[in-house]
């Protein structure tokens, strides 16, 4: 393709493969580990979104089915849209492994690696509409839409499909070169571009994914039930957590890994080399007692630019509580708990004197 500029309606098919090999080209140089391009039909995606809201595995996460089926259909969405551009970024910060130690220390938190750095959405975006810029700089008039986990797409359908993984039992999108440990962009375009294979599914036999889950709500595979789940209970949802969960939680104060650290695939993660995405004020490996002592313009100052701040003060002391409550008995956890116990609102205090007895029942075991 030469350097001229072209409206889409005149590219030939040979001009299309070209500016298709450029965007990949461009793709890898603004960071993004995979790049793939698929067309616009997910029907098979829509009928397994649909039986999913039917069943309420969505919980109170209304937004999934506030937008009809714009979500399943890009052309709804965005008028005009033949062709997704979806790209793939690696965020692991540090090895695995110390993740499921981690799990193992109860008196420190456990908070899902993919939000330890700064808020991906920022980013994400910003590569993307670098991206557009170079396509821009080949093709004139066309129409496009930038995407980050921002709007009503079914992302990792439309990723399947163009061939950067296969969504496992878990749910979640794996590669086979870099596992799962990545976040997911989109561009929805007008641009006939050539679309790449679907990605073909290898998970075999395997449900190590299944058989981990701490709260068991991958209820079969390729089914998640998000109500049991605790990335729901700890991030989307706001209100009281069943008891029954409340131990299974362990020390995970905002999401969860399990279902990644068990992945066979998971042994191809990739460190990501993204600055931003590199542990924040020592959130990695934090001690529950430190957290739940800030307050909450401390938890406004320290987590700004972090997706975590989006749970708001009362759900990050929500979560707390329960951790502490799952921890081994410590006199200054339950020092703590009591001297928060009459100033938080019904919400928090609800946890906190259930945790209260766990620790008060522990301690008296050790004595």
């Amino acid at each position: 393709m030469n350097k001229e500029t072209h409206p889409s309606s005149t590219l030939s098919a040979a001009d299309l493969v070209n500016l298709a090999g450029e965007i990949r080209r461009w793709g890898k140089e603004l960071g993004f580990q995979q790049l793939g391009i698929t067309d616009t039909r997910l029907q098979s995606a829509e009928n397994n979104l649909l039986g999913w809201l039917a069943k309420n595995h969505h919980g109170e996460m209304s937004y999934m089915a506030r937008h009809g089926l714009k979500r399943s259909r890009p052309a709804e969405l965005v008028p005009g849209t033949i062709r997704i551009i979806s790209v793939r970024m690696d965020y692991l910060p540090h090895q695995a492994r110390r993740a499921v130690d981690l799990l193992k220390e109860d008196r420190h938190a456990y908070i899902s690696r993919y939000a330890l750095g700064r808020d991906y959405h920022k980013l994400l975006r910003s590569r993307l509409q670098k991206l557009v810029q170079h396509i821009q700089s080949r093709v004139e008039n066309f129409n496009y839409r930038v995407f980050t986990d921002s709007a009503p797409v079914l992302e990792k359908a439309l990723a399947e499909k163009a061939g950067i993984g296969w969504i496992g039992k878990h749910t979640n999108l794996i590669s086979r070169q870099s596992g799962s440990w990545f976040f997911l962009g989109e561009i929805y375009t007008d641009i006939p571009l050539p679309v790449d294979d679907a990605a073909e599914q290898h998970c075999g036999s395997c449900q190590a994914c299944i058989d981990i889950c701490p709260t068991q709500a991958i209820i079969a595979p390729f089914q998640l039930d998000a109500r049991l789940c605790i990335s729901y209970l700890t991030i989307e949802y706001r209100g009281i957590i069943d008891e029954m969960l409340r131990p299974l939680l362990g020390n995970r104060i905002y999401g969860c890994d399990d279902c990644q650290l068990c992945c066979p695939w998971n042994r191809f993660g990739k460190i990501s080399k993204e600055a931003d995405f590199q542990p924040r004020h020592g959130l990695d490996d934090a001690e529950l007692l430190t957290l739940f002592n800030w307050s909450e313009s401390e938890f406004l100052k320290k987590l700004e630019g972090s997706a975590i701040r989006r749970i708001g003060y009362q759900s990050w002391q929500r979560n707390l509580a329960i951790a502490m409550g799952n921890a081994e008995f410590d006199p200054q956890i339950l020092i703590a708990l009591e001297s928060r116990l009459a100033t938080a609102c019904e919400l928090v205090a609800e946890h906190i004197g259930w945790a209260i007895k766990q620790q008060r029942q522990k301690q008296n075991t050790v004595e």
